[in-house]
């Protein structure tokens, strides 16, 4: 099979219809009538199973993995990437944010420039000031605390070679950050500026921004630990020379002055700076929990296809 096209549903119901309508289109533009369409239902809390059910009763290129509940988009992503089988996967979001028609440029593209991996970067960042803002910290602060060069507002879409999807799936942590496994994975990838509508509500509360940029920097790097380790050699300087300084003045200058409050003020920093980093130390424990336990990172519940023997 020379395509196979991989998007994930939560809360798309809207929007499968015109997806279904245009990927199509577009595909049999760009590969003729050798594709597959392949949907991951990551839970879905609206009908959008019940919709892409029926599309797999009228298309038999048309296949559905329902997954169990609620996993996560990576999760889903790499789900659908893992039952692709055709020679090249072009991976996009179902919710029309990202044009299902940048399929053939970006098949051209890859044709021109002999890569591995085409992948969308948006022009101009979609959202308020506070979007912006905080996903340019994102960025600024990934790559400087794990060293992986992931470039500013890269999306989902991308067109991918068969060769690279096998490698990617190679990579079996359970607690898994997909924009840093594209990159580490390697290969001659090349990027084309795109510009990403703003057609639905963001489903990522500030909860969960906060949980996935940890989760980033926590799969990708051990700078944090590093941190904590200097952290506890400055604060041990630090509160040396606090104490030769009193030792000196009690000696040869005036009394201490009596009082609580210095020692109230040092008991509220030092137990801060301890909860931080046993804090810090927890969630890489909880991460070496995770993986020892070697759980799958996703459940299919059921995968629907038109059964071309009926």
């Amino acid at each position: 099979m020379k395509l196979s096209i991989v998007t994930t549903l939560y809360q798309s119901a809207p929007y499968i219809y015109e997806f279904y309508e245009r990927i199509k289109s577009i595909a049999e533009k760009t590969v003729g009538d050798d594709f597959e369409i392949i949907f991951v239902n990551d839970g879905s809390p609206d009908n959008s199973l019940e919709i892409v059910i029926e599309l797999t009763k009228q298309d038999s290129k048309v296949s559905v993995l329902d997954l169990s509940r609620n996993f996560g988009h990576h999760k889903a992503m790499m789900t659908g990437l893992g039952n692709a089988i055709g020679e090249r996967i072009f991976l996009i979001d179902s919710d029309l944010e990202e044009e299902p028609e940048w399929l053939l440029p970006f098949y051209n593209q890859m044709n021109d420039d002999k890569s591995d991996v085409v992948y969308g970067l948006q022009l101009k960042r979609k959202g308020g000031w506070f979007e912006k803002f905080s996903g340019w910290m994102f960025y600024k602060l990934f790559r400087c605390l794990t060293s992986v060069s992931q470039p500013d507002n890269i999306l989902t879409v991308r067109l991918m070679t068969r060769r690279y999807v096998n490698a990617l799936l190679n990579h079996t942590e359970r607690e898994l950050n997909i924009g840093g496994l594209w990159l580490i994975t390697g290969y001659l990838q090349t990027k084309r500026f795109v510009h990403k509508h703003s057609t639905s509500p963001t489903t990522y509360s500030i909860a969960r921004k906060l949980n996935h940029f940890i989760n980033a920097i926590t799969s990708f790097s051990s700078q944090p630990l590093i941190f904590v380790f200097y952290l506890g050699l400055i604060v041990s300087f630090t509160a040396g020379i606090f104490i030769l300084y009193h030792i000196f003045n009690y000696f040869f200058g005036a009394t201490p002055p009596s009082g609580y409050t210095s020692i109230i003020a040092s008991i509220w920093l030092f137990s801060g700076l301890i909860i931080f980093v046993i804090g810090v130390q927890g969630i890489y424990i909880s991460k070496i929990f995770t993986e020892v336990k070697q759980r799958p990172y996703t459940i299919i519940r059921e995968i629907y296809k038109k059964d071309l023997n009926k």
